[in-house]
């Protein structure tokens, strides 16, 4: 499928780190909000919480987050999502996804972060992608074969996450599937010992733009300015 774009070396700075747990544990508030606040039972939920311990998150963070997306505390937690879409710097398709309990601030601001590129209305490039659940995870035994494994739970395709995503002596991939087969997959996955670290419906892009170094480090600088917005979500982009 070749993956996404992704910010590289996102938490190597504390401002950075710090704007990286917000956004996990807002996940963790909605994902609880959505469904039972129980992990055993609600895979996004679960996956929230692998990817919150992946960073460290204190575990006191954790439960208090899923306590107040259930509804368990004194506090609202009212957060809606929000698609915006347009092109990046040299015509790149861009889907940005927001979660936030502010939408005319969220709006405002997002307007002024595409001004080195071009906002579009919606629909505009949501067409260059596909939406297909996306299941990240990581299984003990080193060296499995990941093909048989998306085979076998049922996935469309798969590829290997990144050996720094990877722990030492794993095996990691991402297995594609479609939306209607995130929960089956899901579960094949998990009782085949795989844990998992990301469950959710995304944007792939069709096809990927091809640029130059040069091109592709101000595409880059633009996605991270967008992506380290406290209320932007996921960001999805045409370039590897």
């Amino acid at each position: 499928m070749g993956a996404q774009w992704k910010h590289a070396g996102r938490i190597q700075n504390s401002s950075k780190r710090g704007a990286l747990i917000s956004k996990l544990v807002k996940e963790i508030m909605v994902a609880a909000k959505s469904g039972t606040p129980d992990i055993e039972h609600n895979h996004r939920l679960r996956a929230a919480v692998e990817a919150a311990k992946k960073q460290s998150v204190p575990r006191d963070n954790i439960d208090r987050a899923i306590k107040r997306g259930a509804g368990l505390l004194n506090e609202t937690v009212n957060f809606e999502t929000i698609l915006y879409e347009g092109f990046a710097p040299h015509r790149v398709p861009v889907i940005v996804e927001c979660l936030t309990d502010n939408k005319n601030r969220t709006a405002a601001d997002i307007r002024i972060l595409f001004r080195k590129g071009q906002l579009g209305s919606i629909g505009s490039v949501n067409w260059m992608f596909d939406r297909m659940g996306v299941i990240e995870g990581t299984h003990a035994q080193k060296g499995m074969d990941i093909e048989s494994a998306a085979i076998e739970a049922g996935a469309q395709n798969v590829e290997p996450l990144e050996s720094s995503e990877v722990p030492a002596g794993s095996t990691g991939a991402r297995f594609f599937c479609e939306t209607t087969d995130l929960d089956s997959v899901n579960k094949a996955l998990i009782e085949a010992g795989w844990t998992i670290t990301l469950f959710e419906l995304s944007y792939i892009a069709k096809s990927f733009t091809e640029l130059g170094d040069e091109e592709k480090k101000e595409v880059g600088d633009f996605l991270t300015a967008i992506d380290d917005h406290d209320d932007v979500h996921r960001v999805y982009a045409a370039l590897r």
